[in-house]
């Protein structure tokens, strides 16, 4: 985990948002994703440690920091590594 920066796409599918590269792609290019408030069409885009993700998945919004730039698609506990979430948990607190 000692890159610097990475393309969006393959850091979500690393970080195990989506089973497929293709997916995340999809998601990047349908304008649903920002990155630090701005909204991302291309995926492309250079995603850095510190940056902040917005996007929909399976019914909520997903607010992620990055953490880490990861070299593989590894296991999910070490995929959960690579981000905190930021977005409100539903429940009592």
């Amino acid at each position: 985990m000692n890159a610097v920066a990475m393309r969006i796409d393959r850091w979500l599918w690393h970080a195990r948002f989506f089973k497929t590269r293709s997916m995340a792609t999809q998601l990047v290019a349908s304008g649903r994703l920002r990155l630090n408030r701005r909204r991302i069409t291309k995926s492309h885009g250079t995603l850095h440690p510190g940056d902040i993700l917005t996007f929909p998945q399976n019914r909520r919004v997903r607010v992620i920091r990055v953490i880490a730039i990861s070299t593989r698609r590894g296991p999910a506990r070490e995929a959960a590594d690579l981000y905190e979430d930021l977005a409100p948990r539903d429940g009592p607190a």
